[in-house]
């Protein structure tokens, strides 16, 4: 909004600094600064009003050091997380760019998801909450509309090899668009020296029907991403401030990576794809990041309120989209470590029990509790600990992410 009234400002008037909207640095600092303290401010409303209301957490004993402390914390914050992303976003976005409106989308219909497992749990006291299946189904819905909308907006464009694309080329673009920037099943791969990974190239026996064979490839790959990272996310929302705390390192480094995929210069020099109109990502990640990390002054340990599914879901969703927007879906594996260690232990653990249980009659274990997080629990160490060194491996993961840009 903002920015088409400054813009409309400068234009018709000549307003001074006005100008100043058209940077999207100076946009990305306002939405970051703006939705750290809309995060703070409502937070505080919002916890309070959950506790009048009692609507707290039900917790269940399994014998964790400090966990029945946590019953009757309010839980639904992730409401603060959504609200803090979406206003902001609106504020200081392009709102006819293709790529923030499908992650403005992303964020709603992944809180109504989370909110609705959220309100059966807390209101229809059903611990289940939202059944399996119409979670996996929206999940999968989400990531086909997703899918969808890059296949067929013509704004979705990408330009490879850029090492060779010269600024001739894409003024060229301006009048002649198709001709340098276009529709690709191209992705980023990491260690390898063009960076470049086809879907299509992984359909040899489709024939004359690649292109097609690589979209429909490329879509079963975003519902996959986007359900897996949106279960990991959850599954990592056990301890104050894990989830939160990661999801801000992650989106740090997508934001990085689109700012970077959003300029041609940069482009180039690291010869990664151009992605033109992906700056407005970098408002989106501003968003995420200042929503995150305010969160976390509540969250963080010990915990004022938990984000619940509402958060949780919301947030494994948006890393899941951002990344196959910007072409990096790949990457996640190394940038989402902690997600998916955590998913893993959890596989893990209930795959080797029934085998056990089956092969012997009696199950066993390989870790004394998952997710990951709570086997160190029943190892005896502090939350804080456990939470803080996650952190620093989640950092670590993030500085290794974006050295795949350079690492081939």
């Amino acid at each position: 909004m903002f920015y088409y009234l400054f813009r409309y400002l400068e234009n018709a008037f000549d307003f001074p600094g006005a100008g100043l909207m058209s940077y999207i640095s100076v946009r990305a600092a306002l939405t970051l600064i703006t939705s750290l303290f809309i995060s703070m401010i409502i937070g505080k409303r919002l916890i309070g009003y959950l506790q009048k209301q009692q609507i707290g957490e039900t917790i269940r004993d399994l014998g964790l050091e400090g966990q029945l402390s946590k019953k009757g914390t309010p839980t639904m914050g992730g409401i603060i997380i959504i609200i803090a992303i979406l206003v902001p976003c609106l504020l200081f976005g392009r709102l006819r760019n293709i790529y923030l409106l499908l992650m403005l989308l992303t964020t709603v219909l992944f809180g109504i998801l989370g909110f609705l497992d959220d309100y059966i749990k807390v209101f229809r006291k059903n611990k289940e909450g939202l059944n399996g299946r119409f979670k996996i189904v929206g999940q999968v819905l989400v990531g086909l509309i997703v899918a969808l909308t890059l296949y067929f907006s013509p704004e979705a464009l990408i330009i490879e090899n850029t090492a060779h694309v010269t600024e001739q080329d894409i003024e060229l673009e301006e009048n002649f668009p198709g001709k340098v920037a276009k529709k690709s099943t191209v992705t980023t791969i990491p260690f390898v020296k063009e960076h470049n990974l086809d879907y299509g190239d992984l359909t040899p026996f489709s024939g004359k029907a690649k292109t097609t064979a690589g979209w429909l490839l490329f879509m079963a790959v975003t519902v996959f991403v986007i359900t897996a990272v949106s279960n990991g996310a959850n599954l990592t929302d056990g301890l104050d401030g894990l989830a939160a705390g990661t999801s801000a390192i992650i989106g740090l480094v997508l934001g990085i990576f689109a700012y970077v995929s959003s300029h041609i210069g940069m482009a180039q020099y690291l010869n990664i794809m151009f992605i033109p109109g992906s700056q407005e990502l970098v408002i989106f990640a501003s968003a995420f990041l200042g929503a995150t990390v305010g969160f976390l002054w509540y969250n963080s340990f010990p915990a004022q309120v938990f984000m619940g599914d509402t958060g949780s879901l919301t947030l494994g969703g948006i890393i899941g989209v951002f990344s196959v927007i910007i072409h990096k879906e790949l990457l996640l594996p190394i940038l989402c470590g902690i997600f998916l260690a955590e998913s893993l232990s959890v596989i893990v653990q209930v795959s080797y029990f029934k085998y056990t249980k089956k092969k012997y009659g009696e199950g066993r274990r390989i870790l004394l509790m998952s997710p990951l997080h709570h086997h160190y629990q029943k190892k005896g160490n502090p939350e804080a600990k456990i939470v803080t060194r996650f952190w620093i491996i989640g950092i670590a993961l993030a500085i290794l992410t974006i050295l795949t840009l350079k690492i081939r």
